[in-house]
């Protein structure tokens, strides 16, 4: 290597780092937010619609996987509704975050076993045509999958810095230290 362009080298690489520093830092505040945001609205929007809608679960309540079949419908209607308006209020604030997480993660399977997977297949070949957002009889379970997807790293991580959750444990770690002699 020449002896010349080491220091542009190390310059290059020093910039490089600075500069994933700074996305790392960003990342705290900004990549779970973006999550949240959009979860925010899809469970808001869905809860709306259940909230002003009637009540569709009786046509499908033995495609629930048990024990959600065992609850009468207008109870479950209610549950849905109710988590998933305040599902996304809570990631919206980022409040209770990994509860209302794995919530509206179990929400979302029930509903993609009743709804949105295939009634019928036999091979993976059929199963994948269901990885689809359309109404063409196959299923439609790729939307779904992309919210557990996206559930996933809010459970695990939690809602980011951006959020009640930090802002809480920010205040009762620091009061906790405090009181430590």
């Amino acid at each position: 290597m020449n002896t010349a362009s080491a220091p542009l080298l190390s310059a290059s690489l020093d910039l490089l780092r600075a500069g994933l520093r700074g996305l790392d830092g960003a990342g705290q505040w900004a990549a779970l937010l973006g999550l949240r945001l959009v979860l925010a609205w899809e469970f808001f929007e869905s809860g709306l619609e259940k909230l002003h809608g009637s009540n569709w679960f009786d046509d499908i309540r033995e495609r629930f996987p048990f024990p959600f079949d065992q609850v009468p419908t207008d109870i479950s209607w209610q549950l849905a509704t109710t988590f998933e308006l305040a599902g996304g209020i809570a990631l919206l604030l980022g409040l209770g975050t990994r509860f209302f997480g794995v919530s509206l993660a179990v929400l979302t399977v029930v509903a993609t076993a009743a709804v949105h997977w295939p009634e019928a297949w036999g091979s993976l070949a059929e199963l994948a045509q269901g990885y689809a957002i359309s109404d063409e009889g196959f299923g439609n379970f790729k939307l779904p999958v992309i919210f557990l997807a996206m559930l996933l790293p809010l459970i695990l991580l939690g809602p980011g810095r951006l959020s009640v959750d930090a802002w809480i444990r920010h205040r009762v770690l620091l009061s906790g230290a405090a009181r430590q002699p």
